[in-house]
């Protein structure tokens, strides 16, 4: 069998480490998935700071964040699916697309790594009237 990697997270908000439970010890009976994993602060839930993780390796899909920032990340990649779908894009072009808007390489353009300011710039950009010139949002 083989063992999955550890992952070291310390929390961004009260540098408390980071524990891999079940989405259950957050969700409760509400979690979607069963087996699905976070990254819990320790201190939680005192402090809310948690990220998924990946099933496959329990890889954080991104940093730690609070109420606050985990709800400006999903208005951010809510804003992104609207714009993939307006502009019947699939998801590798529009990530080329957000790549290209924000200056980043792929392994930057994620929004689980973005601050709440980025994720303004995101749901801004996603905004935009589009760009006579490239038939994109601009």
């Amino acid at each position: 069998m083989k063992t999955m990697k550890k992952y070291n997270l310390k929390c961004p908000y009260c540098g408390s480490p980071a524990i891999c439970r079940p989405a259950s010890t957050v969700y409760g009976a509400d979690t979607i998935d069963r087996k699905s994993y976070l990254y819990v602060c320790s201190r939680w839930p005192a402090c809310d700071a948690y990220v998924s993780a990946h099933k496959k390796d329990r890889k954080p899909m991104g940093t730690m964040a609070d109420r606050r920032l985990r709800r400006k990340r999903i208005l951010a990649h809510r804003a992104l699916e609207k714009l993939r779908i307006e502009r019947h894009m699939d998801k590798w072009a529009v990530y080329v697309w957000l790549q290209a808007k924000l200056g980043l390489d792929e392994s930057q353009a994620h929004i689980g790594m973005f601050s709440e300011e980025m994720c303004e710039r995101v749901i801004t950009l996603c905004r935009s009237p589009a760009d006579p010139d490239s038939g994109m949002a601009a």
